[in-house]
């Protein structure tokens, strides 16, 4: 927060409304530092990381803590303190005043140094490193810049570091480096070699020093930054190389960035690798248009080689700013803790960096709520000031006040979490506003569940303005939220004003439903022709309350309705459904077609029906009917064939029953279609058919030709063309007689093909009967005859033997065989030759 008095009236900065979030946040330092600049001025101060040093006009030296209180007090001299010096342990300080006092004393030590000089002594600086005893040294500067260094029995000996050039300004001693600026420009020198190793002028010297004074700083034990008037310079201190050294010092300067800033500069401070300024504003007054003093401003920058980039920029306003000039403001920084301290006579101003409990107050002053809860929720385990929820019930309000209650419903889901209290409390500021129906959609259904009391007073909302939105509710929420009860009454009493409302009465089936009355839900369902009847029925097993409404099912989805008592025949049986049906025969149909093309068997007394049913409702599928039924009636099936005279259908049944002419006479003449009486006649293969048809034809010049066509390959066309009269004019002749021909030609060209194949086949096998005849066979005295049925084989291989054995196999002894008759020596097996011959051949042959 910007450090303001109230009293004081200014114009808003350009900065206070612009939407860049500032870096820094300011407080003023106050406790023991407003009692003391009530009745002094601050003249300069010193800041250490454990306590802060503030010098004042009166020559008084305050040590405070980091909020302010007053430690210690020191009467230094009765005029204004100079400059204040604190070595890094924090326990040594030196004070320079302007009466020229110089004094160097320990904190919590006796050890003491005082000098007063002729002139007032502008500056002093002890050693970094003065808590040790060989660094016992300070620096001093008026008209010259002294070195003192406690020496033999600890006395105080002062050496001239500088002289010639004016008072000297400003000091800063940075390890083994001292920087120092006097009225021509700043110096350094290197303590270890004792010389000065850099000059850099002064840029303008329009300037009075006194009133611009120089601003030093060291960044690091190597980089320095000089503030002078408007210009900034970076200078890197860098070891010189070995062959470039003759008689210069070790050490060179390089100014690394040089820019120049728009106000004069007050005072310098590192921040990483950006740049803290603070500036000293004169402009012109509008009402007086005279130049006055403006408020200082605090620059964070970011050096570039010859520029610089602005990355944020406050205007303090403090007090007595009106009346300050640029020498009177100083800029003092915490290393450890980027903490700057701003000190202007009357003001001591503190800045810090932002952290992330101020980007989320930055954030909600802007009202972008939404930013600033990310950012809680990414920083929650290092942020102390904020809460998300107390961040996300502000954001839910500012949408509500904004009018979007939609987005500010959405974001309770994920703000309110489970936590019931909060959810039911937006509900009720909804319902204030009368926005229920907003935040309707994201009520939690389950972990957390809300009260009964809560749903139910969505629900009468939507029900008294909005019957889809109503119904959406009741489909979308578990029955178990509400009062179901209450819920039926209250769209019963409203179905009295509207008793034909579709919407009304469908969410009350599922009301119903819900509270397991399936009755009256199905009632309801199949009033309204509802496709969720069948799934209702599975589910809850309705079959019983759906025996009486199969009419009203079938009205609904025959398709459905068939399938789904078709898959549950054990609960409605088919003779049941059948007789439901009784009455709506073309309903009737249907469930038996299904029915038989399921199983044709199972339906079987109901297919002397079905005849009917088809013949009146699906004649398209009664042909394939009687082809696939094996239970129907063909003497009923005829007569209502006859009866309605469907020609295909007699067709088939007269031949089905055995009467084929008359099937053929009635294409012939019903029909008149040659192709398909030759079809008829093909399919029943009967040489009186053919005649028939012949003799049909043989007057009819078409029908010939389609004769002539198709006979070749069934009935021989010479019977038909001997028929056919001299001088009737048959269309297409010569190319039936051509086709005649070809079939003719094909036919006799196939018989060659097969007898050649059977020749080759036949030839093949006889080689194979020859090759495996002239193969040995075995004959061992397990063979017997099979005349005598005796060993072939004599007992007594001494013994001379004779055994014929045929390529069949059988074995005989050559005297058991029958004497042959015929006049060829060829012999043949008797019992081969009987099986041939047929029973009782191979007796008679043994007769013989």
């Amino acid at each position: 927060q910007e450090a303001r008095s109230n009293e004081e009236s200014t114009d808003e900065s350009e900065e206070d409304e612009s939407e860049e979030e500032p870096k820094l946040k300011y407080e003023r330092l106050s406790n023991g530092v407003t009692e003391i600049l009530q009745k002094d001025a601050a003249s300069c101060m010193t800041v250490h990381e454990k306590f802060l040093a503030l010098g004042t006009h009166y020559g008084k030296v305050y040590l405070l803590d980091v909020q302010g209180n007053i430690t210690q007090k020191f009467d230094v001299s009765p005029v204004k303190i100079n400059q204040i010096s604190l070595d890094e342990s924090g326990e040594h300080m030196g004070v320079c005043s302007e009466d020229g006092k110089v004094q160097v004393f320990g904190l919590y030590s006796g050890e003491e140094f005082h000098e007063t000089f002729d002139c007032p002594i502008k500056i002093v600086a002890v050693h970094p490193h003065f808590v040790r005893s060989h660094f016992k040294q300070f620096v001093t500067g008026g008209k010259k810049l002294l070195l003192y260094e406690r020496g033999w029995m600890n006395r105080w000996k002062p050496s001239v570091l500088h002289e010639g050039e004016g008072n000297i300004r400003n000091v800063k001693w940075r390890g083994h480096l001292i920087a120092w600026a006097n009225n021509m420009g700043v110096k350094i020198l290197d303590m270890i070699s004792k010389q000065r190793i850099t000059n850099v002028p002064r840029d303008d010297i329009s300037l009075r020093p006194d009133m611009y004074p120089c601003s030093l700083c060291w960044k690091d034990n190597l980089t320095l930054i000089i503030g002078w008037g408007n210009s900034v310079k970076i200078c890197s201190v860098k070891e010189r190389h070995a062959s470039e050294m003759r008689d210069l010092p070790n050490r060179y300067v390089e100014i690394v960035f040089q820019f120049d800033t728009e106000f004069y500069i007050s005072g310098l401070a590192p921040l990483c690798d950006q740049l803290v300024i603070l500036s000293y504003v004169k402009e012109i007054s509008e009402k007086t248009e005279v130049e006055c003093c403006a408020r200082p401003r605090l620059d964070i920058v970011q050096p570039l080689p010859e520029s610089c980039e602005e990355i944020s920029s406050d205007a303090l306003t403090v007090r007595g700013f009106q009346e300050n000039e640029c020498r009177d403001y100083h800029l003092e920084y915490s290393e450890g803790e980027s903490l700057f301290y701003i000190i202007s006579p009357r003001d001591v101003v503190v800045a810090k960096e932002r952290d992330q409990d101020d980007h989320i107050d930055w954030l909600l002053e802007k009202k972008k709520y939404e930013e600033a809860l990310m950012a809680a929720e990414i920083s929650q385990k290092t942020i102390k000031k904020h809460k998300i929820l107390d961040i996300g019930l502000a954001y839910i309000n500012h949408l509500v006040e904004k009018g979007d209650y939609d987005l500010a419903a959405r974001k309770c889901q994920k703000i309110l979490g489970k936590n019931t209290d909060l959810w039911e409390f937006e509900v009720y500021k909804f319902k204030e506003i009368g926005q229920l129906k907003a935040i309707s959609r994201y009520l939690p259904r389950r972990d957390p569940v809300l009260k009964p009391l809560i749903y139910e007073m969505v629900l009468h909302e939507f029900l008294e303005s909005d019957y889809e939105g109503f119904a959406t509710l009741i489909k979308e929420w578990p029955g178990d939220l509400y009062n179901n009860t209450i819920i039926v009454q209250a769209v019963v009493d409203h179905l009295k004003k509207d008793p034909q409302n579709r919407t009304l009465l469908r969410t009350l089936a599922e009301l119903y439903t819900y509270d397991q009355r399936y009755g009256r839900a199905l009632e309801i369902y199949l009033t309204l022709r509802h496709k969720d009847v069948f799934q209702l029925i599975h589910k809850h097993n309705l079959f019983s309350s759906i025996r009486d409404k199969i009419v009203l099912l079938m009205d609904f989805d025959s398709e459905k309705a068939v399938d789904m008592l078709l898959d549950n025949e054990d609960k409605i049986s088919i003779d049941r459904v059948v007789e439901e049906l009784e009455n709506r025969p073309e309903l009737q149909h249907v469930y038996l077609h299904k029915l038989f093309k399921r199983d044709h068997h199972k339906g079987q007394r109901y297919h002397e029906k079905q005849i009917s049913l088809y013949a009146e409702y699906d004649r398209p599928n009664l042909l394939p009917f009687l082809r696939d039924s094996t239970h129907c009636p063909l003497e009923k099936a005829l007569e209502i064939c006859q009866q309605r005279n469907f020609v295909e259908e007699t067709v088939y049944l007269l031949s089905r029953m055995g009467n084929s002419r008359s099937a053929l006479k009635m294409i012939m003449e019903e029909l008149q279609d040659v192709d398909k009486a030759i079809e008829f006649a093909k399919e029943q293969d009967d040489g009186e058919l053919w005649e028939d048809l012949i003799l049909y034809s043989i007057d009819k010049p078409p029908f010939i030709t389609g004769l002539l066509n198709n006979i070749g390959t069934h009935v021989d066309p010479i019977l038909l063309i001997h028929r056919i009269k001299e001088g009737m004019e048959i269309p297409n002749l010569r190319d039936s007689l051509v086709k005649i021909l070809q079939d003719y030609n094909l036919q006799i060209l196939l018989r060659e093909g097969c007898k050649k194949i059977l020749v080759a086949d036949s030839l093949s096998l006889l080689k194979k009967m020859h090759r495996t005849q002239m193969k040995g066979v075995l004959v061992d005295e397990e063979n017997i005859c099979e005349s005598c049925l005796s060993p072939v084989l004599p007992s007594d291989a001494s013994k001379s033997y004779n055994v014929v054995v045929f390529h069949c196999r059988h074995m005989f002894h050559k005297e058991c065989l029958p004497v042959s008759n015929t006049v060829s020596s060829v012999q043949f097996c008797n019992i081969c030759s009987a099986k041939h011959r047929g029973p009782g051949s191979a007796i008679l042959e043994m007769k013989k």
